[in-house]
């Protein structure tokens, strides 16, 4: 019987008996290479390679198999908007919402999603169902968005708003005023 070969997702050439052992050999450092990604999404290919001890290649094979599986989803940038002097305002929203045969979870975050102001929603557990962050221009805005947008929907039995007064880490990144703690240590 003749080898044949295919293309793999991470763009090698492999034997058909081969593919799955190839397929994993591109994601067998996965886990480190994302690791490394979320410590900075800026490092370049060669800054990840010597990192990880990957190849430049193996690196640009791997980054291009997690984004089209749709593991990486994008890369974005963490900004303290206080130390930018924005005056966005940004809300925790806890949600509880009732299902019925036709609507399942998916389906209110599908609609929940599509919204501009919405930047994270989770189905959480605990005493609500949904955990939803809000941002807007300000708290009016906000406030209307929630009142106007989101609980008219059929399956929103109640919302409970925080905003979020201060930001002290976000994303693994810890947002220092760089003010000493000048207050007195007390010793009985």
């Amino acid at each position: 019987m003749k080898d044949r070969y295919i293309m793999r997702p991470c763009g090698c050439l492999a034997r058909n008996v081969l593919v799955h052992a190839a397929v994993r050999s591109c994601m067998e450092h996965a886990d480190e290479l994302l690791d490394v990604l979320c410590e900075n999404a800026r490092y370049s290919t060669a800054d990840l390679a010597r990192l990880t001890g990957l190849s430049e290649s193996a690196v640009e094979e791997t980054l291009a198999e997690l984004e089209a599986e749709g593991i990486i989803q994008g890369y974005t940038a963490v900004v303290d908007w206080d130390a930018v002097g924005s005056d966005r305002v940004r809300a925790h929203v806890e949600l509880n919402v009732t299902l019925d045969r036709e609507t399942s979870y998916r389906d209110v975050a599908e609609r929940l999603g599509g919204f501009r102001e919405v930047q994270g929603l989770r189905l959480v557990s605990g005493d609500y169902d949904f955990a939803l962050e809000v941002e807007g221009e300000n708290m009016r805005e906000v406030s209307r968005f929630i009142s106007d947008k989101v609980a008219p929907l059929p399956e929103i039995t109640q919302t409970v708003t925080h905003y979020i007064m201060e930001t002290y880490k976000q994303a693994g990144h810890r947002f220092d005023d760089g003010d000493d703690d000048d207050r007195l240590s007390v010793t009985p």
